[in-house]
Protein backbone atom coordinates (compact mmCIF):
# COMPACT_ATOMS: atom_id res chain seq x y z
CA UNK A 1 0.00 0.00 0.00
CA UNK A 2 2.74 2.46 0.94
CA UNK A 3 4.80 1.57 -2.12
CA UNK A 4 1.72 1.77 -4.32
CA UNK A 5 0.85 5.16 -2.83
CA UNK A 6 4.37 6.44 -3.45
CA UNK A 7 4.23 5.18 -7.03
CA UNK A 8 0.85 6.84 -7.55
CA UNK A 9 2.18 10.12 -6.20
CA UNK A 10 5.15 9.95 -8.56
CA UNK A 11 3.13 8.88 -11.62
CA UNK A 12 0.36 11.45 -11.22
CA UNK A 13 2.60 14.47 -10.72
CA UNK A 14 0.55 17.45 -11.92
CA UNK A 15 -2.63 15.54 -12.82
CA UNK A 16 -5.54 13.75 -11.21
CA UNK A 17 -5.34 9.98 -10.82
CA UNK A 18 -7.64 7.84 -12.92
CA UNK A 19 -10.22 5.49 -11.41
CA UNK A 20 -8.01 2.55 -12.43
CA UNK A 21 -5.00 4.10 -10.69
CA UNK A 22 -7.05 4.56 -7.51
CA UNK A 23 -8.51 1.04 -7.50
CA UNK A 24 -5.86 -0.26 -5.10
CA UNK A 25 -7.24 2.08 -2.41
CA UNK A 26 -10.72 0.59 -2.82
CA UNK A 27 -9.32 -2.94 -2.77
CA UNK A 28 -7.30 -2.17 0.35
CA UNK A 29 -10.24 -0.60 2.18
CA UNK A 30 -12.40 -3.62 1.42
CA UNK A 31 -9.73 -6.02 2.65
CA UNK A 32 -8.70 -4.00 5.71
CA UNK A 33 -11.01 -5.66 8.30
CA UNK A 34 -9.66 -9.10 7.35
CA UNK A 35 -6.09 -7.76 7.29
CA UNK A 36 -6.49 -6.29 10.78
CA UNK A 37 -8.04 -9.48 12.17
CA UNK A 38 -5.29 -11.59 10.62
CA UNK A 39 -2.56 -9.27 11.89
CA UNK A 40 -3.96 -9.42 15.42
CA UNK A 41 -4.29 -13.21 15.29
CA UNK A 42 -0.68 -13.57 14.12
CA UNK A 43 0.46 -11.19 16.87
CA UNK A 44 -1.32 -13.13 19.60
CA UNK A 45 -0.30 -16.53 18.15
CA UNK A 46 3.31 -15.81 17.21
CA UNK A 47 4.79 -17.86 20.06
CA UNK A 48 2.60 -20.84 19.15
CA UNK A 49 3.40 -20.48 15.44
CA UNK A 50 7.14 -20.39 16.04
CA UNK A 51 7.00 -23.20 18.62
CA UNK A 52 5.07 -25.47 16.23
CA UNK A 53 7.41 -24.69 13.34
CA UNK A 54 10.44 -25.35 15.54
CA UNK A 55 9.02 -28.65 16.82
CA UNK A 56 8.29 -29.88 13.30
CA UNK A 57 11.67 -28.64 12.08
CA UNK A 58 13.39 -30.50 14.92
CA UNK A 59 11.54 -33.69 13.90
CA UNK A 60 11.99 -33.36 10.11
CA UNK A 61 15.31 -31.55 9.71
CA UNK A 62 17.14 -31.29 13.05
CA UNK A 63 20.38 -30.33 11.30
CA UNK A 64 18.87 -26.91 10.56
CA UNK A 65 19.00 -26.01 14.24
CA UNK A 66 22.55 -27.24 14.75
CA UNK A 67 25.97 -26.16 13.56
CA UNK A 68 28.26 -28.97 14.57
CA UNK A 69 27.75 -29.24 18.33
CA UNK A 70 26.36 -25.72 18.60
CA UNK A 71 22.60 -25.34 19.11
CA UNK A 72 21.25 -22.55 16.89
CA UNK A 73 17.67 -22.77 18.17
CA UNK A 74 17.68 -19.41 19.93
CA UNK A 75 19.14 -17.59 16.92
CA UNK A 76 16.71 -19.37 14.59
CA UNK A 77 13.81 -18.38 16.85
CA UNK A 78 14.91 -14.74 17.02
CA UNK A 79 15.30 -14.51 13.23
CA UNK A 80 12.02 -16.31 12.58
CA UNK A 81 10.12 -14.02 14.95
CA UNK A 82 11.65 -10.94 13.32
CA UNK A 83 10.61 -12.03 9.85
CA UNK A 84 7.15 -13.17 11.00
CA UNK A 85 6.53 -9.76 12.63
CA UNK A 86 7.65 -7.88 9.53
CA UNK A 87 5.54 -10.19 7.39
CA UNK A 88 2.48 -9.52 9.53
CA UNK A 89 3.03 -5.79 9.11
CA UNK A 90 3.47 -6.20 5.36
CA UNK A 91 0.15 -8.08 5.35
CA UNK A 92 -1.56 -5.34 7.35
CA UNK A 93 -0.36 -2.47 5.16
CA UNK A 94 -0.31 -4.54 1.95
CA UNK A 95 3.32 -3.78 1.13
CA UNK A 96 5.43 -6.78 0.12
CA UNK A 97 7.79 -4.52 -1.83
CA UNK A 98 8.59 -2.61 1.34
CA UNK A 99 9.18 -5.88 3.19
CA UNK A 100 11.58 -6.96 0.46
CA UNK A 101 13.45 -3.66 0.40
CA UNK A 102 13.60 -3.06 4.18
CA UNK A 103 14.38 -6.57 5.40
CA UNK A 104 14.40 -9.53 3.04
CA UNK A 105 17.22 -8.56 0.69
CA UNK A 106 19.48 -7.75 3.62
CA UNK A 107 18.51 -10.97 5.38
CA UNK A 108 19.09 -12.92 2.18
CA UNK A 109 22.74 -11.86 2.37
CA UNK A 110 22.92 -13.21 5.92
CA UNK A 111 21.34 -16.50 4.83
CA UNK A 112 23.94 -16.86 2.08
CA UNK A 113 26.83 -15.98 4.36
CA UNK A 114 25.85 -18.80 6.71
CA UNK A 115 24.77 -21.09 3.86
CA UNK A 116 21.40 -21.45 5.53
CA UNK A 117 19.14 -21.54 2.46
CA UNK A 118 18.13 -25.18 3.02
CA UNK A 119 17.10 -24.45 6.60
CA UNK A 120 15.18 -21.45 5.42
CA UNK A 121 13.37 -23.54 2.84
CA UNK A 122 12.38 -26.10 5.49
CA UNK A 123 11.30 -23.33 7.88
CA UNK A 124 8.99 -21.54 5.48
CA UNK A 125 7.52 -24.72 4.02
CA UNK A 126 6.65 -25.90 7.53
CA UNK A 127 5.41 -22.45 8.53
CA UNK A 128 2.93 -22.43 5.67
CA UNK A 129 1.46 -25.70 6.96
CA UNK A 130 1.32 -24.39 10.54
CA UNK A 131 -0.43 -21.23 9.37
CA UNK A 132 -3.03 -23.32 7.55
CA UNK A 133 -3.88 -25.06 10.82
CA UNK A 134 -4.06 -21.91 12.99
CA UNK A 135 -5.76 -19.36 10.75
CA UNK A 136 -9.04 -19.38 8.89
CA UNK A 137 -8.93 -20.11 5.17
CA UNK A 138 -9.34 -16.40 4.38
CA UNK A 139 -6.65 -15.34 6.85
CA UNK A 140 -4.21 -17.96 5.61
CA UNK A 141 -4.89 -16.86 2.03
CA UNK A 142 -3.60 -13.39 2.96
CA UNK A 143 -0.45 -14.61 4.71
CA UNK A 144 0.49 -17.60 2.54
CA UNK A 145 1.70 -15.50 -0.44
CA UNK A 146 3.88 -13.40 1.85
CA UNK A 147 5.45 -16.50 3.40
CA UNK A 148 6.08 -17.93 -0.06
CA UNK A 149 7.57 -14.60 -1.14
CA UNK A 150 9.86 -14.75 1.92
CA UNK A 151 10.87 -18.30 1.07
CA UNK A 152 11.64 -17.41 -2.53
CA UNK A 153 13.81 -14.44 -1.62
CA UNK A 154 15.55 -15.81 1.45
CA UNK A 155 16.20 -19.31 0.16
CA UNK A 156 17.40 -18.54 -3.34
CA UNK A 157 21.00 -18.87 -4.35
CA UNK A 158 20.97 -16.20 -7.08
CA UNK A 159 21.91 -12.58 -6.48
CA UNK A 160 19.26 -9.97 -5.59
CA UNK A 161 19.65 -8.41 -9.04
CA UNK A 162 18.54 -11.70 -10.58
CA UNK A 163 15.35 -11.77 -8.50
CA UNK A 164 12.25 -10.42 -10.19
CA UNK A 165 9.13 -10.45 -8.02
Amino acid sequence: MLTQTQNLYRETDGRYATDEELQFFQDYLQSFPLRLTTYNKIRTSEALIVQQVQSQLRAKAPQVLMQGDRDLSNKWKQDTLRILRHSALALLIDDRDGLRDRLLLWFQTVMRAFEAQDGCDFTYSIMQNVIESLLTREEAALLRPILEYNRQILCQVSTPEEFTP
